[in-house]
């Protein structure tokens, strides 16, 4: 219904609704606790290797605890095994995946006299996600993340371009050739990342210049594709208009950080986390990658779940205490930087390589162009029992879409929202076909896909 009457609203309408939705939600985010933590987070830089280690294991013993008290499935699961709050014995604690997230979430979530924050998840991997944070939780995660970007001279109130999967726009903006919509009160313009095209992206430039924002926050293949635009027509960014460049959802190759780079004339500064709430892999001012050991624990794990160098990444996450994530399988792999190197930052947690992460795709619409992964994965937004799905396009004018579904929770609502989301993001013109199927199979390395694109030569 909400959804309905803004559509309804004429563009300014809808810019104040955001501007007083975003509002409220930042009383929440910063307040309580936030400054606390942000302070916290600042001391803990001063903080030797020895230093850090001492207190991450802290946190994980007081979160393991309270993991044990208000969790029903993980005081089944760990009350039995000797010592399971001391950090030197997390390999004796089993390893959980998204799969079990999604069928335990009952018993996951902490049940206690805390108000919970559900946080809807699309997930690049296909699977249906819903998790839950205590505010002090949330408040603790925007402070790392305002305090990484902060190093950056951001603050919120300061103007920004965010290119993220919010679904803003009506048929009268498109027609407008207008784009975004803005929150007045703190200076952000939410660029739609679901029209990216080339017959689009003049406007997208034009109207980025004219905004001049000092920073750009979101997905980078939306951001890369207006670089690349900009390149091939001869746009010259004005330089030092922006400060920094976040991206957010994906991973970034070294590629697509050379051209955004190049063309926006600034720097890109990297982070990893994940919207169930990873711990956080942060890049500093030189450029390397650490580990946020303040976050929780991270764990590099070879095909025989023994320690390695390089591996798939199992984290336990100290600010996911209303569905405490403990030697959770993200999905993602990385390598880690020799022990014996250290960044010439000032931040003594240890060193990243590479996240390899997955291989980021997308789907094509000859309406709307380019579709990336963290569009794609938000199709789930608002449906209920859908377990996974997975788009295949082998032609330019269609796409068909394998879903496996939950047949107690699904039903004719979610089946409806489901379809209207792909539709919000590839346009009518081309053929959606969906299929219903019992499993949907994994690749041969025992990864999930969830985009299958074999027209890329096309493209």
């Amino acid at each position: 219904m909400k959804e309905k009457l803004y559509k309804l609203f004429p563009d300014i309408i809808q810019n104040l609704m955001i501007s007083l939705y975003n509002l409220r939600a930042y009383r929440v985010r910063y307040g309580g606790q936030y400054q606390t933590y942000r302070e916290k987070i600042k001391e803990n830089k001063t903080l030797n290797l020895a230093g850090l280690k001492a207190y991450q294991s802290g946190r994980y013993t007081g979160f393991i605890n309270k993991a044990i008290t208000h969790s029903t499935y993980y005081r089944e699961l760990l009350q039995a095994i000797e010592g399971a709050n001391a950090i030197e014995n997390i390999h004796l604690l089993p390893i959980t995946n998204k799969e079990d997230l999604r069928k335990n979430l009952d018993k996951i979530v902490s049940k206690t006299s805390e108000k919970l924050v559900k946080a809807k998840t699309g997930g690049t991997t296909g699977k249906s996600l819903e998790v839950y944070y205590t505010f002090q939780n949330m408040q603790e995660r925007f402070a790392f993340l305002d305090d990484f970007r902060s190093q950056f001279g951001y603050e919120l109130g300061k103007k920004t371009a965010w290119f993220s999967g919010k679904d803003l726009l009506t048929e009268r903006d498109i027609k407008k050739k207008r784009f975004w919509k803005t929150d007045f009160f703190h200076k952000v313009r939410y660029y739609s990342t679901f029209h990216i095209h080339q017959k689009y992206l003049k406007y997208y430039l034009e109207d980025l210049i004219k905004f001049q924002p000092e920073f750009l926050i979101g997905f980078p293949s939306s951001i890369i594709d207006i670089a690349k635009y900009g390149m091939a027509h001869g746009y010259d960014f004005p330089a030092g208009m922006v400060k920094a460049v976040f991206p957010t959802a994906e991973s970034v190759t070294a590629d697509m950080r050379r051209i955004i780079e190049d063309f926006f004339k600034t720097k890109v500064y990297d982070q990893y986390a994940s919207s169930e709430g990873a711990p956080f892999i942060l890049e500093c001012s030189k450029g390397n990658l650490h580990l946020e050991l303040q976050s929780g624990v991270f764990e590099v794990l070879d095909e025989n779940n023994q320690p390695a160098k390089s591996g798939r990444l199992v984290v336990t996450s100290f600010d996911t205490e209303g569905t405490p994530l403990i030697r959770y399988d993200i999905g993602d792999s990385i390598v880690l930087e020799d022990e014996n190197k250290v960044c010439s930052c000032g931040n003594h947690n240890p060193m990243v390589r590479e996240i390899l992460g997955r291989i980021d795709d997308f789907v094509y619409s000859p309406e709307n162009g380019k579709i990336n992964l963290g569009n794609v994965s938000n199709t789930l937004k608002d449906t209920r029992g859908i377990i996974c799905f997975q788009a295949i396009q082998n032609e330019l004018n269609k796409i068909k879409v394998l879903v496996e579904t939950d047949a107690k929770d699904f039903d004719a609502a979610s089946e409806k929202k489901f379809i209207q989301n792909w539709r919000d993001r590839i346009g009518n013109a081309m053929e959606l076909e969906i299929e219903f199927v019992n499993e949907i199979p994994v690749e041969k390395s025992g990864k999930f896909r969830i985009v299958k694109n074999n027209i890329k030569d096309l493209l």
